[in-house]
């Protein structure tokens, strides 16, 4: 049986996939600060994010 954190790792991973989408990460390939593309540093924004999620939801479950 499923457990709820396999439901929400699950669907984090569906977000990422979402948000690691070409068509969604072209949207910010524009010239940033001195002439730098920000796509970088949304890539990385968006990958700390998903692991920062994903040990919130680890470390929930193991306090319960």
């Amino acid at each position: 049986m499923k457990t709820p954190e396999q439901g929400r790792l699950l669907a984090l991973s569906l977000l990422g996939l979402v948000l690691f989408s070409p068509p969604l990460l072209l949207l910010f390939d524009q010239p940033g600060i001195a002439n730098f593309s920000t796509l970088s540093g949304i890539i990385f924004l968006i990958w700390a994010l998903l692991i920062l999620c994903a040990a919130l939801i680890l470390e929930r479950h193991h306090e319960e």
